[in-house]
């Protein structure tokens, strides 16, 4: 199955918001906009990205915090893939996965499998609140004051939520941990460049108080993208605020990268 493909940009502005859809919407993928776990022709490159995570340090990739049994067999049977171990689980797909955790007032992450990071660390988030986890985010401050609201939103999710996140990254590289050189500077003399798009599907699990996260990479190749969205992604760049640009890595290179894209 060739890859889904997905545009999150069709405003074409950058916005910071939940942008929560009912899982199910059609973006144009028929089935696969059907599936929580989406195994396409991509998937050898992304099992072996996870099994270098794992040989590196599988602790820098995967992390608990109090993570109770019984919403871990929660999510084994949500998952029903002959494990209960989310490690294991997590080698059996191309998704990262994270578990939110909520006891009474307060709610942490409880458990983490993050082989593709886009400049966080599973060992930096562990245990940590929404608000906390999402605290760099550039212009995220109004949906943290939110954020108990957002929580309850998503354990009670039952039917499944899905949202994406975008930005610009200058290689294919799915893992690119906080560790490594950040490697997003583009250059303008070999100009190449890529949106790098998540989608986030988001299930609840209200009779164990959690909710489970599905985070799958897409690339998408700036350079043979259609004009009508390349002018959209320009168009999202140029809204970003100054703190957003910083936040996405651009600083150095919004101008040249613009000049480039409004080139082609």
């Amino acid at each position: 199955m060739r890859p889904a493909r997905y545009f999150p940009i069709e405003s074409g502005r950058y916005e910071v918001k939940p942008g929560l859809f009912k899982f199910g919407t059609d973006f144009g993928n028929g089935d696969a906009d059907r599936q929580v776990f989406q195994r396409d022709d991509e998937f050898p490159g992304y099992h072996a990205a996870k099994m270098a995570a794992r040989q590196e340090r599988l602790s820098k990739y995967y992390q608990t915090h109090d993570y109770r049994p019984a919403t871990a067999a929660r999510v084994a049977r949500f998952m029903d893939m002959g494990a209960t171990d989310l490690d294991a689980l997590a080698c059996k797909v191309q998704e990262d996965l994270a578990v939110i955790q909520r006891d009474g007032d307060r709610h942490w992450l409880a458990a983490i499998h993050l082989c593709f990071p886009n400049h966080w660390a599973a060992e930096d988030k562990i245990g940590r609140t929404f608000a906390e986890i999402h605290e760099p985010v550039a212009g995220i401050e109004a949906i943290n004051r939110q954020a108990d609201k957002l929580v309850d939103v998503i354990i009670r999710a039952t039917d499944g939520l899905v949202r994406f996140v975008w930005g610009i990254a200058t290689d294919t590289e799915l893992n690119h941990h906080p560790s490594k050189p950040r490697g997003r500077q583009f250059d303008p003399t070999n100009p190449r460049a890529f949106l790098r798009i998540e989608r986030q599907t988001i299930w609840g699990f209200p009779e164990v108080e959690a909710s489970l996260f599905t985070i799958h990479t897409y690339f998408e190749d700036l350079a043979k993208l259609e004009s009508d969205k390349r002018v959209k992604v320009v168009s999202g760049i140029e809204s970003m605020t100054p703190a957003s640009i910083e936040y996405k890595g651009l600083t150095q290179s919004r101008d040249a990268l613009l000049a480039w894209l409004k080139s082609l």
